[in-house]
């Protein structure tokens, strides 16, 4: 294909599979940053959720068709990158709108700004698009859309004095940090016309709704689930000796400080997971738990509806009885992972409260958020996408830097989504000789993964992993789910002893 020059609103055909939008402008002192970006858009003309923008602080869309590639620097010139694979784009995704946003200044400051189009294949130039601007600080260049099954690209120049804020709120994104000092929200055009199709920017989105309190006594739905757990083998002895008489549940330090109300909870709870273990052969096995919470942004509803803390408190129940002190070490993730405060069975409502927390999506490269207790993490550092190959390996490291007598028991929350299959392969199994097993639960019938077919998977010695999925985790009583999250970790531990990957 020829490259060609065009004007604001012209458009051409796109045979290439794959493009690069190639944002290039002069750099220099006094010169803004420049930043590019895309949006993902449906039929409706807006994104379906807060992943369908691909920007520097969420760099890879779960699809993988939308990649940013990121800035380099030659010989005075500048270039930030945006990478779309047309043949991999979901079918509900109709367009794909290529974005920019000045940081320190206004696109007017900006010289020789140039949106290129790019077959990432033959690296050949399809079309060439020179800019001019005023005021701005966010613009489209152009935007990618289908026509009649074919894809089309058309020259925008649409520019945002709002930002980049104001840019993606318009197109449906939640945006909750928007800059100190914000800027007249209203849209300007760079040109003699408005982008074609534009829509009127509707207010901004309130940020995420924080998480309930948490209610005196969870909610516990009577109807029974959909399914019952598979029967389990036949109980193997555990390597581990008991360390305690299995009669009785441990009292564990810091109970005595609950609410009367969770107190009655837990001692319930705990009688529940020491039946689990000697249903299974492991009575008065011992563990250090770990806990690992998915904020990704599609668990949004779990954390609003009290599900991820109900969670949590009835996983304190196996913290409490497996591990001798009844702490429990925790992690969030979405697209980074991040450690949290270790979770002390006496400060369990206040850790409810405190970090219980979805993702967030940051639109800006500032500090810490405001009004955070000093103990909670920035949501905004862990972002709202899937990276569980990531805090696999972080978990991996603590194991290995602080290591323990007893085996670690990982409990992983997640509500699916999961793409980077390969790297969770890679991380899993090479932590078969670990003295870890990973216990997967998944909150709803969504896409696991090579998780769900890791018990099938051939090469290993030892069987590190145990999965299973649940519509509603609400509706699952207490002695099936203890039963299902404690089926596997006994025969584990029998083989990880036999193989020498625990001492007794």
């Amino acid at each position: 294909m020829t490259a060609r020059s065009m004007s604001k609103g012209s458009n051409l055909p796109v045979d290439a599979r794959a493009v690069r939008a190639e944002l290039t402008w002069a750099a220099g002192a006094g010169v803004p940053d420049i930043d590019g970006s895309a949006l993902l858009l449906t039929g409706s003309g807006r994104v379906r959720d807060d992943g369908d923008f691909v920007f520097y602080n969420q760099p890879r869309h779960t699809s993988g068709a939308v990649t940013h590639l990121g800035k380099r620097s030659a010989a005075g010139a500048a270039t930030d990158t945006v990478e779309v694979d047309l043949s991999r784009l979901e079918p509900a995704v109709e367009r794909v709108v290529l974005c920019a946003s000045s940081d320190g200044g206004t696109f007017g400051q900006v010289q020789g700004l140039v949106l290129r189009l790019i077959d990432a294949g033959t690296g050949a130039e399809i079309a060439r698009f020179d800019m001019v601007a005023g005021t701005e600080t966010a613009f489209i260049g152009g935007e990618l859309y289908r026509r009649q099954g074919k894809w089309k690209f058309r020259a925008v120049g649409q520019g945002y004095a709002s930002g980049l804020a104001g840019l993606a709120t318009d197109f449906g994104i939640t945006v909750d940090d928007a800059p100190p000092a914000a800027a007249d929200s209203t849209t300007t055009a760079a040109g003699p016309s408005a982008a074609p199709g534009a829509t009127t920017p509707p207010a901004a989105s309130a940020m995420p709704p924080a998480p309930p309190a948490v209610p005196a006594t969870p909610p516990r739905s009577p109807v029974a689930p959909t399914a019952s757990a598979p029967a389990s083998p036949a109980p193997v002895p555990p390597a581990v000796p008991p360390s305690v008489p299995p009669s009785a549940p441990r009292f564990t330090k810091g109970e005595e400080r609950l609410p009367v109300d969770m107190r009655k909870r837990l001692s319930l709870r705990k009688e529940q997971v020491a039946v689990s273990l000697r249903k299974h052969g492991a009575a008065g096995v011992t563990a250090r738990v770990v806990l690992v919470l998915d904020a990704s942004g599609s668990m949004s509803f779990l954390y609003s509806k009290g599900v991820v803390a109900d969670v949590v408190e009835r996983m304190a129940a196996v913290a409490a009885q497996l591990d001798d002190d009844g702490e429990m070490q925790a992690w969030t993730f979405a697209s980074h992972p991040a450690r949290l405060p270790d979770l002390l069975l006496g400060e369990l409502p206040e850790w409810l409260r405190l970090h219980v927390r979805v993702g967030e999506m940051s639109l800006f490269r500032r500090g810490r958020k405001r009004g955070l207790d000093p103990s909670q993490v920035d949501m905004r550092e862990v972002g709202i996408q899937n990276e569980e190959q990531k805090v696999i390996a972080e978990v991996r490291s603590f194991v290995r830097n602080s290591p323990s007598a007893a085996p670690t028991l990982v409990l992983f929350f997640s509500d699916g989504g999961v793409y980077r299959n390969a790297e969770i392969e890679r991380e899993l199994r090479e932590a078969v000789e670990e003295p870890v097993f990973w216990q997967f639960v998944g909150l709803g019938r969504s896409n696991y993964g090579v998780l769900e077919r890791f018990d099938t998977l051939p090469g290993r010695r030892v069987d590190n992993v145990g999965f299973f999925a649940v519509d509603d985790i609400g509706t699952v009583p207490d002695p099936e789910l203890y039963d299902r999250l404690l089926s596997e970790f006994p025969q584990w531990i029998t083989a990880a002893g036999r193989a020498g990957i625990l001492r007794s």
